[in-house]
């Protein structure tokens, strides 16, 4: 997830439907250190699995972040659920980065975008 404010900020484009969103919302705690390559490499590593569509990000000023990725079905989004680095910066998460978070999960019956001539 970037940091700079120069960069212009693009929503993933609307998919074809059906597919799965992963919406995980969560408040930082103020230990920090190794979030940021870790949260690199998980962008990294998400890209290599089949079906994975794109990540969506924002944050509140307030400190509250939600990040949504896109999967084109179930057992992609499983390969992610499971994927042992994965796992293992989710376990780094719950012990040091997050005060809380929630996680929902949700297939997408319906999409569309817009974009301004």
């Amino acid at each position: 997830m970037s940091n700079d404010a120069n960069v212009t900020a693009v929503p993933v484009e609307a998919f074809e439907t059906p597919y799965y969103a992963a919406v995980f919302t969560a408040v930082s705690t103020q230990e920090r250190a190794g979030y940021s390559e870790t949260n690199d490499r998980m962008e990294d590593l998400v890209k290599d699995i089949p079906g994975y569509l794109g990540m969506d990000h924002a944050q509140t000023p307030g400190g509250l972040s939600i990040t949504v990725g896109y999967f084109r079905d179930a057992d992609a989004l499983t390969e992610w659920r499971t994927n042992a680095e994965h796992r293992a910066a989710q376990k780094r998460g719950r012990a040091e980065w997050y005060e809380r978070y929630t996680l929902h999960v949700a297939k997408v019956e319906r999409s569309h975008g817009f974009v301004r001539e």
